[in-house]
C-alpha cells in the first residue's frame, strides 16, 4: 500500500494527523474556556463558529481557483497550515471573547487557504487507480488525530489534577491555568506538522492535458456532470446537520455528559479504522456504490436515532455512523478528481468544499428548528429522508466506470 500511496500522500496524511491532534486538543475545551473563563454567552460562542466556518468556506473556493492559475499547490498548503499553527496556541493568551474570535478566525483563514489546494495536490500525487485509497488514507489519518487530540488533552488535564468541569460556574484559577497550558502545548504537534510539510511534501508539476470538451464544457468550464454531482452533494448536506445533535440525542437516550468525549472518540476511531479501506474499495468497485451505500447507511442511522429508546443503542449507532464516514469521506473527493480535468482540480475542490461549508449552516438551523417545534424524532426523520432522496439522485450523476477520468 505504501508504494501505491507515495511520498506526498503519506506526508500529507501525517501533516493532517498532527494538525488534528493540535486542533482537537483545543476544540473540545473551547466552549468550556469561553463560558467558564472568558464569560461568553451561548450566542457569542455560536457566532464565533459561524463566522469562522463561513470565512473558511469562501477562502477554499478562492485558494483552489488561484492554485490552478499559478499551477502550484504547495505554497497555499504551507501558508495555510503555518497561519493556523501559529495562531491556534495563542488561544491560551486570550482574555476576552473578541480575542478568541480573532484567533479562531485566523485559524479558519489558514484552513480555507490550504484545504482545496491540498485536496488537489493529493489528486495530482496519487495514481488514478489509487485515488480512493489516497483520499481514504488521508481521511483516516485526519480522524486518527481527532481521536488522539482529545485523549491527550484529557490526560494533560488529569496530570494537572483537574476533575469535572462545570460551565455553569466560573472555573477556578487552577483549572483555568491547566486549560491554558493544554492550549500552549497544542503548538508542539502543530510544529511537527509544519516540519513534515516543508521537508517531505513536494509540489507536483502539472501541464495542460487536453481535456475533452464533454468533460470540461465550452471555454474550459467545469462539466455539467460535475455541477450535477455538486448539486446532489449539496442536497445531502442540507440533511447532514452538525454531529453535535447526535451527542444531544445520545444524552436524551441516557448517555451521561461525562461520557460524551468517549462517545466522540469512539466515532472518530471507527472513522479512522474504516477510512483507508473505504477509499481503497472505491478504487475496486467504483465510487458510486460506496457513496450511495454510505448515504443509505446514513439514512438508516438517522431513522434509528429517531426511534431509539435506550443508551446502548446510542453507542451502537455512533459506531455504525463512523462506517458511513469511512465509506464516503474519501470517496466523494476521489470522484471530484475523477470527473474534472487536472488543470481545474483546485477550482473544483474549491466549489465542492464551498458547497459543503455553506450547506452545513442552514442544515443545522433547519434541523434545530424542526427539533424545537416537533421533537428530535421528526428532525432525524427529516435528515434521513433527504439522504434517501440524494442517494437515489446519485445514480444519475455518477460516472458508470470507476476509472473514468477527465483529462
Amino acid at each position: 500500500m505504501r508504494s501505491k500511496l507515495g511520498r506526498n500522500v503519506i506526508g500529507l496524511g501525517a501533516v493532517s494527523l498532527f494538525t488534528d491532534v493540535s486542533t482537537e486538543m483545543i476544540y473540545p475545551l473551547l466552549p468550556i474556556f469561553l463560558a467558564g473563563v472568558i464569560g461568553a454567552n451561548a450566542s457569542f460562542i455560536g457566532a464565533i463558529e459561524g463566522v469562522a466556518e463561513t470565512t473558511a468556506s469562501l477562502l477554499k473556493l478562492l485558494s483552489g481557483w488561484w492554485s490552478d492559475k499559478i499551477k502550484s499547490r504547495k505554497p497555499f498548503v504551507v501558508i495555510g497550515y503555518l497561519i493556523a499553527s501559529i495562531a491556534r496556541p495563542f488561544t491560551a493568551a486570550a482574555h476576552s471573547a473578541t480575542e478568541v474570535l480573532a484567533i479562531r478566525l485566523t485559524d479558519r483563514v489558514g484552513k480555507g487557504l490550504r484545504t482545496s489546494p491540498r485536496d488537489a495536490l493529493l489528486a495530482d500525487s496519487a495514481p488514478h487507480d489509487a485515488r480512493g485509497l489516497a483520499y481514504g488514507f488521508h481521511a483516516a489519518a485526519d480522524n486518527t488525530g481527532a481521536v488522539l487530540g482529545p485523549l491527550i488533552a484529557f490526560l494533560l488535564l488529569k496530570l494537572h489534577g483537574v476533575g469535572g468541569l462545570d460551565v455553569s460556574r466560573r472555573l477556578s484559577a487552577h483549572d483555568e491555568h491547566a486549560i491554558r497550558n493544554v492550549f500552549w502545548l497544542s503548538g508542539i504537534p502543530a510544529a511537527i506538522a509544519i516540519l513534515i510539510l516543508i521537508l517531505v511534501v513536494q509540489d507536483v508539476k502539472r501541464t495542460p492535458d487536453g481535456a475533452k470538451p464533454a468533460e470540461t464544457g465550452a471555454g474550459g468550464r467545469l462539466s455539467r456532470r460535475f455541477w450535477a454531482y455538486l448539486t446532489v452533494v449539496l442536497l445531502f448536506t442540507l440533511g447532514n446537520s452538525t454531529d453535535a445533535f447526535l451527542l444531544l440525542r445520545a444524552n436524551q437516550l441516557g448517555v451521561p455528559v461525562a461520557l460524551a468525549p468517549i462517545l466522540w472518540a469512539l466515532l472518530n476511531f471507527v472513522k479512522a479504522a474504516t477510512g483507508t479501506y473505504g477509499g481503497q474499495l472505491s478504487d475496486r468497485i467504483g465510487r458510486k456504490p460506496l457513496i450511495v451505500g454510505g448515504w443509505l447507511l446514513y439514512a438508516a442511522v438517522y431513522f434509528a436515532f429517531a426511534w431509539a429508546g435506550v443508551a446502548w443503542q446510542a453507542w451502537a449507532l455512533f459506531a455504525v455512523y463512523g462506517i458511513f464516514y469511512g465509506m464516503t469521506e474519501g470517496t466523494e473527493k476521489a470522484l471530484v478528481a475523477d470527473i474534472v480535468p487536472a488543470v481545474r482540480r483546485g477550482a473544483a475542490f474549491g466549489w465542492y468544499n464551498l458547497a459543503i461549508g455553506l450547506g452545513a449552516l442552514p442544515a443545522s438551523l433547519i434541523f434545530g428548528w424542526i427539533w424545537d417545534r416537533s421533537g428530535s424524532s421528526s428532525a432525524f426523520v427529516f435528515g434521513a429522508t433527504l439522504a434517501l432522496v440524494a442517494a437515489m439522485l446519485m445514480a444519475f450523476v455518477a460516472p458508470a466506470s470507476r476509472l473514468r477520468e477527465a483529462k
